[in-house]
């Protein structure tokens, strides 16, 4: 997930799909976003002409057992989102990612209001 934050953050489309299985599904439901394989998650993650973008997680979590993670983050693109992906790993590479997203000109602070920690 680090890996990803510094690949987007710095325009690296191929250092941020490499962190994905050659057959990895990304998915913001019900498929509002949908990138099947790691061609189409370098396209995400900018192509050869990457726009300026970032990732920023705020809270990670992984489960060892089940290699399932989430993370809360802010995304900085176009348009800022704050949001929660989800994410199977499989052999050290996500292989599944579903994330819910807010778009939102708040900073994380603000966002999280009274939840905030």
């Amino acid at each position: 997930m680090r890996t990803i934050e510094r690949a987007w953050s710095t325009g690296d489309a191929a250092a941020a799909a490499a962190c994905f299985t050659e057959d990895a599904v990304y998915v913001e439901p019900p498929d509002r976003q949908r990138y099947v394989g790691r061609a189409e998650l370098v396209e995400l993650s900018g192509g050869d002409d990457p726009r300026p973008m970032s990732i920023t997680w705020h809270n990670l979590v992984f489960d060892p057992v089940r290699q399932v993670g989430v993370g809360e983050y802010t995304f900085r693109g176009r348009r800022q989102f704050h949001g929660m992906a989800i994410v199977q790993v499989e052999e050290g590479k996500i292989r599944r990612w579903r994330e819910y997203q807010f778009e939102s000109q708040l900073d994380w602070p603000d966002f999280a209001g009274d939840s905030h920690f």
